[in-house]
């Protein structure tokens, strides 16, 4: 007895159909993952950013470079005297005149960082010691070895070489430098105020 084979009959445009959402996905992946390059920052008038080449110095350091250290080296000068006066904004008139021991000092620097972490969620950042404890701060050691920060001011140095830290705050203008000033007059000189004995 013959038997008789059922054929399976073949799905037509299957072979197609498959190979066309095989490039579909090929050109997708191809486009998420080749990204053409973006174009460099611009500005609204037109003008493209560019790079400046910063040749260093003979010490190798830059300009600014050599300022920073340079400030901090004469800041830490034990014995230096400096020269302070307050300026009037209004009139340009030196309120007040003084000298300076050392340097002038913001309130806003400390010994110790402003805020500190402790627990195993908070061991991010640097360790310090406060007694027996441990805790973690992420705020960073300064250059002069203290926390905070200044009041926010210009420092240079002119040609005969005479240091200057100027300070504008407010209806007051502060101008500190290495060597004496001259100036029309002073309305308030420290320096030839007689002091009073403290009586006990």
């Amino acid at each position: 007895m013959q038997r008789l084979m059922a054929s399976r009959p073949r799905r037509r445009g299957s072979g197609p159909i498959l190979a066309c959402t095989l490039l579909t996905a090929v050109l997708a992946l191809c486009l998420g993952g080749c990204e053409s390059p973006s174009a460099p920052p611009e500005s609204s008038s037109g003008v493209a950013k560019t790079e400046a080449v910063i040749k260093p110095q003979a010490s190798g350091l830059t300009v600014e470079q050599e300022n920073i250290r340079r400030r901090l080296q004469m800041e830490n000068v034990p014995g230096s005297i400096k020269h302070l006066y307050v300026i009037s904004a209004m009139s340009g008139d030196v309120i007040l005149y003084s000298t300076v021991k050392g340097k002038v000092t913001s309130s806003g620097k400390r010994l110790s960082p402003y805020e500190v972490k402790t627990g195993s969620s908070g061991r991010e950042g640097f360790p310090i010691q406060f007694g027996e404890r441990r805790y973690y701060t992420t705020e960073v050691l300064q250059d002069d070895g203290s926390y905070g920060s200044s009041i926010p001011y210009l420092y240079w140095w002119d040609t005969r070489d005479v240091y200057h830290q100027h300070y504008v705050t407010g209806g007051q203008i502060v101008h500190l430098s290495d060597q004496p000033i001259s100036v029309p007059k002073v309305i308030l000189n420290l320096e030839t105020v007689e002091l009073q004995p403290v009586e006990d």
